[in-house]
Parts: C-alpha cells; sequence; structure tokens
C-alpha cells in the first residue's frame, strides 16, 4: 500500500519540493524554522500525505531563496498534459 494519500501528477510537485530544500541545504527542521512551523510540516508535504496550495507554495520557495515562478514551472513541465485532480 502506497505511503502518500495523493497519487498521479502530485509526486511531481513533491519532488520539485524535496528536490529544492535539499539544493537549499536545508534540513526539514531548518526549513520549517525559516517558515514558523514544526519540522512534520515539511515531513507530511515530502511524504506527499499532505497537499500544499499555491500561497504556500510561495512560502516554501521563498523561504528555500527559490523563485516560485521557477520551481513551478519545474511541476508544470512534469506534470501530465491530462493532469486529474
Amino acid at each position: 500500500m502506497s505511503k502518500t494519500v495523493f497519487e498521479g501528477d502530485h509526486r511531481h510537485l513533491v519532488d520539485v519540493l524535496t528536490r529544492a530544500r535539499a539544493a537549499s541545504k536545508l534540513t526539514q527542521t531548518e526549513l520549517a524554522e525559516r517558515l514558523g512551523k514544526d519540522q512534520t510540516f515539511i515531513s507530511i508535504i515530502e511524504r506527499g500525505q499532505r497537499r500544499v496550495d499555491v500561497l504556500e507554495f510561495i512560502a516554501l520557495a521563498r523561504a528555500m531563496d527559490h523563485d516560485p515562478v521557477d520551481l513551478f514551472r519545474k511541476v508544470h513541465d512534469r506534470v501530465s498534459r491530462n493532469l486529474s485532480i
């Protein structure tokens, strides 16, 4: 059984965010602190157990010192043309 509650293209969003955090050389705890959140907030996102809304996506990108538009482009380029929600 999958450990994620969201399937399909959601994994691309998770992968882009996880890679961006790693590229920023931030731990989950460090990123969470920048957002004023607990480490588990980042953990459940990276395990695919929580969806990220657009405002959270922007906050996450900025906290990792990434341009939200550039990160979103990476997600956009990876999702299928037949995206289903």
